[in-house]
């Protein structure tokens, strides 16, 4: 057996409250654990989303929420793997209570961001190539963007329009997300009148920094059984590989891709790699796929990650989107919960906030953006320095 159960999740809303993260994660465990209905004496592992905005607490995140939830003897562990970091802890939690090691372990993520660009921390560092794209490019995340989105034009054929369509779908989506920070329709007009940000990305083709929390309870499938839980919803796989060399598209925070003209491209890219992984360990394919949350830092990406998990044949996802086929009621539907276009960036908690979305989606609890008949749901993320994550459940 290979599966863990996942028995509860939780999330603090995400926005800009000012408080410290540990009240978000807080939150975010203690709604999670009531949705368990599990005490928080039962808790034998707490694994904590590292954040490195918010001083020695964020770098030691397990203790932090383990104190804060009040000692209770369990194991913590702390996990950092930028924008995949949520996954990651997950991970960390899966592989204890498969190894016996744990039988309920409670994963937390939270964040307190600051407004505008995420930035390096301060200090010079001429050996970070995370520092120097900023000090001798002036490369901030929304201009990759910007070159992702400049390659769908040249290769596919996208259109400015396209983009906007992706925030109008997801806009609409997070109507009904109550933990969702911007619940506002908004038509292609308005995505297309706002500041151009990053060349031919706007400034609501972009998502925000945002404060906000989740955690997930996972248990043992022998724990959910003894508290009468039969068919939970599990974890089926989780993928966090590495690129393999050459890399021939071009990843934050580098500042050219490799060579190729004597080790030729991979079969697959980092991106693509990463659902192939969660595929072949869960046994399934992009075929059996209901529903996805996807890490839409820009429009542009989600198209980009509809091809890189398989949802639809590479340059055709302005195809389903222009269809219809990618909002809830179609053929696939990504991010019913209005993704980061609606949530903005919490980097220890955007992973595992997609987690507890696919969770609502396959319990059939996700009030007014129910992806109806949803068995399999699978998320993308990607960090920075080769991380990235991908987690298929089912029910």
């Amino acid at each position: 057996m290979s599966d863990v159960a996942v028995l509860g999740v939780g999330m603090h809303p995400w926005g800009k409250w000012g408080d410290s993260f540990v009240k978000y994660g807080v939150a975010a465990a203690r709604a999670a654990l009531a949705d368990a209905d599990v005490p928080w004496t039962d808790v034998d592992l707490v694994v904590g989303g590292e954040t490195v905005r918010n001083g020695y607490g964020g770098y030691v995140a397990g203790s932090t929420f383990a104190s804060a939830l009040g000692w209770n003897g369990a194991r913590i562990a702390t996990s950092y793997a930028a924008c995949a970091t949520g996954a990651q802890a997950l991970d960390v939690a899966r592989a204890k209570i498969l190894a016996g090691q744990s039988e309920v372990a409670l994963v937390v993520g939270a964040d307190t961001t600051p407004k505008g660009f995420l930035a390096p921390n301060a200090g010079e560092r001429w050996d970070d190539p995370d520092w120097l794209r900023f000090r001798l490019l002036g490369m901030t995340n929304p201009a990759y963007f910007a070159l992702y989105a400049r390659r769908r034009i040249d290769l596919y054929g996208a259109t400015p329009e396209d983009f906007a369509r992706v925030k109008v779908k997801n806009a609409r989506h997070g109507l009904s997300n109550p933990n969702a920070r911007y619940r506002k329709e908004v038509a292609v007009a308005d995505v297309l009148g706002s500041p151009v940000v990053a060349d031919p990305l706007h400034l609501l083709d972009i998502c925000a920094t945002s404060d906000g929390g989740a955690a997930v309870l996972l248990t043992s499938v022998d724990y959910a059984r003894r508290r009468g839980l039969t068919d939970p919803v599990r974890v089926r796989a989780i993928s966090t590989v590495t690129p393999t060399f050459p890399q021939t598209v071009i990843d934050m925070p580098l500042f050219s891709t490799d060579h190729a003209g004597v080790v030729p491209a991979g079969e697959r890219t980092f991106k693509e790699s990463l659902a192939h992984a969660a595929y072949e360990e869960a046994g399934l394919a992009p075929e059996d796929v209901d529903v996805a949350e996807v890490y839409d830092l820009s429009t542009a990406l989600e198209l980009d990650w509809m091809e890189d998990l398989g949802l639809c044949d590479r340059g055709t996802a302005e195809e389903l989107l222009r269809a219809g086929e990618t909002t809830i009621g179609g053929r696939i539907p990504v991010n019913p919960s209005g993704g980061l276009a609606c949530f903005g960036e919490a980097v220890p908690a955007q992973a595992l906030a997609q987690v507890c979305e696919l969770t609502w989606q396959l319990r059939g609890q996700a009030t007014g953006r129910q992806v109806e008949g949803a068995r399999v749901g699978i998320t993308a993320n990607q960090g920075l320095f080769g991380h990235g994550s991908s987690v298929i459940l089912s029910r």
